[in-house]
């Protein structure tokens, strides 16, 4: 407020200055001059806005309106383009006109200029706030072979911008990802795209851990993340049921990739090879990449961990209710079959898919609630209920370890839980039982197994290490302490 009255006193002064300087009489000749010569870059700027208005407008009907680069553009938006608009400006002519003095050493490129984009931002609003038309919006989209991308943007994604010397756009650049950008560069022939990508350096980490309550709380105290652990669960569960098998005491060893970008770490990579004793029998996992260039894990004989079907659908859940053909229902209070096995878990527990099928029916019933229904070639029927949501439609392939679902207590159901059956020739069997007699895990071709040996060689050597340390931990950890008495 003082600021303002200072200004407004200033302000006064200076009128009231002008006011008392003394009027300077000329000559008539020279006023009748300075007149007309005012007159004249009157009507020239005149005409000079016009001519621009004019080549605007022209300009502005010859741009495809397409409906995403249609909006309207708030006040302050639109003063904080003109801003930089005006910005660009200054410093072209200040590049074209250098001031007395300086020395240049050739045209300095242009910086870019980051745009993070905000939620309900389409292309228009982004190069409007970045200072660029419609019109620039409109050739990057249709002459890129990538510009159609561009519509596939989302919030905090940064889009950057770059102008030439004359203010004009030159280049924008578009980061996908961490790893992946694209830039579209304006040439003679149009604007141009490029896609660059980014191979993260490999680093080769481990860990360790004892199960004390689960597999899931034992990953996560011993630093893995909730992908490498649920890695750990596809890996194995073809051969442990993780609802019944985990006893206190197992162990587990990982051997896992981390991806490091510009020195800090990006994410966890894939595991390498991984060790679960359970009950006293240990699993080995090695991850290899076939003649084909299909890669899965395998045994140290070179079998195949992964098994036709899942020992069980969900993870880290509690049976609520097994097989029983004269089981009385909870609800109807009647003896009723119970055909089916039932996993007890949060809504929103991942169900995932037992194999590899199709899905025959995907729907709602009363009794059934949401449902999903798969076919795993001519045998093989499996059945999932009650379902909070459906991922997947009828007709969808789907593959071992997909996610079908989600747990839920949709239709005759007292909470939520997956009831899961099984069926061999349309027949209901027990589905903790029937893994006993399905076929067996397939194995390498014997012309691969010596490729196979050699390159699971050292990382079986890191899972015996991992082994022997680990035991001898345990062990110290159980010696009794020496007295200090």
């Amino acid at each position: 407020m003082r600021v303002a009255a200072k200004r407004r006193r200033g302000a006064t002064a200076n009128r009231s200055e002008v006011r008392q300087l003394p009027q300077l009489a000329l000559p008539r000749n020279r006023t009748l001059a300075i007149a007309a010569a005012a007159t004249c870059f009157a009507i020239a700027l005149i005409l000079q806005l016009s001519g621009d208005r004019t080549s605007i407008t022209d300009s502005d009907e010859r741009i495809s309106t397409q409906a995403m680069l249609e909006t309207s553009f708030p006040a302050s938006d639109l003063w904080r383009v003109t801003k930089q608009s005006d910005a660009r400006q200054q410093v072209a002519a200040e590049r074209t006109n250098p001031s007395p003095g300086s020395v240049t050493s050739g045209p300095a490129e242009e910086p870019w200029v980051d745009q993070v984009v905000k939620r309900g931002d389409n292309l228009s609003l982004i190069f409007r706030r970045a200072g660029f038309s419609k019109r620039d919006v409109h050739s990057v989209v249709s002459e890129s072979a990538e510009g159609k991308s561009l519509a596939r943007i989302f919030p905090g994604q940064i889009i950057s911008f770059k102008s030439d010397s004359s203010g004009e756009l030159a280049a924008v650049r578009v980061v996908r990802s961490p790893l992946e950008a694209v830039t579209y560069r304006k040439t003679d022939q149009g604007f141009v795209s490029t896609i660059t990508q980014r191979t993260p350096e490999v680093r080769e980490s481990w860990a360790t851990a004892e199960i004390t309550s689960s597999l899931f709380m034992a990953g996560k105290q011993a630093g893995l993340s909730h992908n490498t652990i649920m890695e750990l669960a596809t890996i194995f569960g073809g051969v442990i049921d993780f609802v019944q098998d985990p006893r206190k005491g197992d162990t587990i060893q990982v051997v896992y990739q981390e991806l490091y970008l510009d020195n800090e770490k990006y994410e966890n990579g894939p595991i390498v090879a991984a060790s679960f004793t359970n009950q006293g029998t240990t699993y080995n996992a090695f991850r290899y990449m076939d003649a084909n260039g299909d890669t899965n894990y395998y045994n140290e004989d070179g079998v195949s961990m992964r098994k036709a079907f899942l020992l069980a659908p969900v993870d880290f859940t509690r049976i609520s209710s097994n097989f029983n053909l004269r089981r009385l229902h909870p609800i109807y209070k009647t003896t009723r079959p119970h055909r089916g096995t039932d996993y007890a878990a949060p809504t929103g527990t991942p169900v995932y898919a037992a194999g590899d099928g199709r899905v025959t029916k995907a729907g709602y019933s009363r009794g059934n609630g949401n449902y999903v229904f798969i076919r795993h070639g001519d045998q093989y029927v499996t059945h999932y209920l009650h379902l909070n949501k459906r991922k997947v439609k009828a007709g969808q392939r789907v593959t071992q370890s997909q996610v079908i679902g989600t747990v839920g207590s949709t239709g005759a159901a007292t909470g939520p839980h997956l009831h899961y059956e099984f069926l061999v020739n349309g027949v209901h069997r027990d589905p903790r039982k029937i893994h006993k007699t399905l076929p067996k895990a397939k194995s390498l071709p014997a012309k691969e197994m010596t490729a196979f040996r050699q390159s699971i060689h050292e990382s079986s050597l890191q899972l015996a290490t991992l082994r022997s340390d680990n035991h001898l931990a345990l062990n110290s950890s159980a010696r009794p302490q020496a007295s200090t008495n």
